[in-house]
């Protein structure tokens, strides 16, 4: 039995790990764990790297803890939240912007799935204290920007920025990922919760965490009765368990690693390109 690579594992562990299980390791899947932390992700880098580096924009990833579908994990959101905003992290820091990726927050607000076992809550009162305390940390400390990268749909950042702002000298913006590049262009059926372009992303960053598609469900969501609702000019949330079955919103079946990797490409580099902007402006002088 081959295995290309054990998660979480460093080197010399990982080696030890298949010889007592008496497997071959592949060498190359285990070079990651042989290269040096990268200066822009918060979590691998150092005091003596971080002490003298002038960082312009810190980025928040912000996911979810929720069920996916029968065949993507719970931390599905977290996973491609926090590897967009590691490798956007990369574009910028590799064109000369200081920006650094902070840890993922894995918690998201799930008031519509609280009776699906193990969809863990943060409600949005709970998440403006902690961003409060994460936004107030970072301005003390001179960074003078920093970007929320929302990787689920039931947290909503605009309102909590607009109470937080005036209380801080830091420049907040936010962005959902999934908006920032027309998913029809790269998915027959993007889908809305564990359907093509999640599956396809999950594909290509964590392969091993999947179930074979064929253990998919279908993703059959149910729509509002009311019109407005249905249509989207009104809005209401949705109770989980009254719309979907298998706790996903889109078809998987279409899913390729190939088509998550091309969209991943396009989100990054257009995520990246916005934190080079970000890192030369001047929170002072915003506007022409």
């Amino acid at each position: 039995m081959r295995v290309k690579h054990f998660r979480f594992l460093r080197k010399g562990d990982a080696i030890r790990t298949a010889m007592m299980l008496n497997l071959v390791v592949d060498p190359w899947f285990l070079l990651p764990s042989w290269m040096p932390p990268r200066p822009y992700v918060l979590a691998e880098t150092n005091w003596k790297a971080v002490k003298d580096t002038p960082f312009e924009v810190a980025i928040l990833p912000w996911g979810a803890t929720e069920p996916h579908n029968y065949h993507l994990p719970y931390g599905t959101d977290n996973y491609e939240t926090g590897a967009l905003a590691e490798q956007a992290a990369e574009f910028a820091w590799k064109q000369g912007a200081r920006v650094i990726a902070l840890p993922t927050v894995p918690f998201g607000v799930n008031t519509g799935q609280l009776n699906l076992k193990l969809a863990l809550n943060m409600n949005p009162s709970t998440q403006l204290t902690l961003l409060t305390d994460i936004a107030t940390a970072l301005s003390g400390q001179g960074v003078r920007k920093l970007l929320i990268l929302n990787g689920h749909g039931g947290n909503d950042f605009k309102q909590m920025i607009r109470e937080l702002q005036p209380r801080v000298k830091l420049f907040i913006c936010t962005i959902n990922w999934w908006t920032c590049v027309n998913a029809s262009g790269y998915f027959d059926e993007p889908g809305d919760h564990a359907g093509e372009m999640e599956t396809s992303l999950m594909m290509a960053l964590e392969p091993g965490l999947l179930l074979p598609l064929s253990e998919a469900g279908p993703g059959k969501a149910k729509k509002f009765r009311v019109a407005g609702l249905r249509e989207g000019w009104a809005w209401a949330p949705r109770q989980w368990t009254k719309v979907t079955a298998d706790t996903g919103t889109g078809n998987p079946a279409a899913s390729t690693p190939e088509k998550g990797e091309k969209f991943l490409r396009a989100v990054t580099e257009r995520i990246g390109g916005f934190l080079v902007d970000l890192a030369k402006a001047d929170p002072d002088n915003m506007y022409e």
